[in-house]
């Protein structure tokens, strides 16, 4: 015969019993504000570096000190010099303002376009929403980086060639998004009650779907930016990004290669720590957005 015992789960055996929480669950909401907290300092203090810095102390792009060439890190230079005897905090912090510019004007720019396409494909539906991912897909199936150093190559260098050529490649996963999150706002019963109420279908887009799939896009958008700042140093790295002179965080780790093989690993040290440390920042404050936004998921990493 079956045992129809009923035994408690571990949880509830746990609170009957008196037993001691899970202290790995206690340190769950403790490490989650650590991290909030630590990527909002870091964020904060990066925009005040490319804020205030650049008006404190201009660069020069043209200055060349020969007699200062690959200096160690010291007080008079934090970071140390260049090849040319640049100092490289301040090339890094103006360096670093370019890839956040690009970051944020063409993630924004690549949202507005996926949400667009995106929402488009979703509120229409059939032979529409089918002709519109294929579209996607065949834009999907061409690597990013060599789409990207495609659109570059039309044009003279700059910074706004690469912004366009990062958002140009950079909204299909935004399109996708937000076609999923409308085909399901689609079948929700107030949408249907809109509809049967005598709503427009543009009424119903921009009253009802809309508003369901800006947290979404928003999301992307800032999920985006660590992505469209590695893009943009890998184009600059590649010598397809901003001109020579100009400072970009690529073009500094490009140039930095020799010295790096003759012992002199500052000016390859921190343009890199300049690229990962503020993408990494970012990419966490987004993260806790996405559990924030989607408790389901958040509920499953907790069991």
């Amino acid at each position: 015969m079956a045992d129809t015992t009923w035994h408690p789960s571990p949880r509830v055996a746990r609170r009957t019993s008196g037993a001691a929480p899970d202290p790995g669950r206690s340190r769950g909401p403790a490490l989650r504000a650590l991290r909030i907290r630590a990527g909002a300092a870091l964020v904060g203090l990066i925009v005040l570096a490319v804020a205030l810095v650049p008006l404190l102390f201009p660069l020069d792009t043209q200055a060349v000190d020969l007699a200062a060439k690959l200096q160690a890190p010291s007080w008079a230079h934090p970071f140390g010099t260049d090849e040319v005897g640049r100092d490289l905090l301040l090339r890094c912090v103006h360096g670093l303002r370019v890839s956040l510019l690009v970051g944020v004007v063409a993630a924004l720019a690549a949202t507005v376009i996926g949400t667009a396409v995106g929402g488009l494909a979703g509120a229409l539906g059939g032979w529409a929403d089918r002709a519109v991912m294929r579209i996607v897909d065949l834009f999907s199936s061409v690597p990013h980086l060599l789409l990207g150093i495609f659109v570059v190559a039309m044009f003279r260098p700059g910074i706004w060639p690469v912004i366009v050529s990062v958002a140009l490649t950079h909204w299909l996963s935004t399109a996708r998004i937000v076609r999923a999150e409308v085909l399901s706002l689609r079948s929700r019963p107030y949408v249907d009650a809109a509809l049967a109420g005598g709503a427009s279908r543009a009424r119903v887009a921009v009253r009802h779907l809309l508003p369901g799939v800006l947290p979404q896009a928003g999301l992307a958008a800032v999920l985006m930016i660590p992505h469209a700042i590695w893009h943009e140093s890998a184009l600059s790295f590649l010598g397809l990004g901003l001109p020579a002179h100009e400072a970009s965080l690529g073009s500094m780790v490009n140039t930095a290669r020799g010295s790096l093989l003759a012992g002199d690993w500052w000016p390859t040290l921190f343009p890199g720590l300049f690229i990962i440390v503020p993408t990494l920042a970012v990419a966490g404050l987004a993260g806790v957005w996405r559990e924030r936004i989607n408790p389901r998921r958040r509920s499953e990493l907790m069991l």
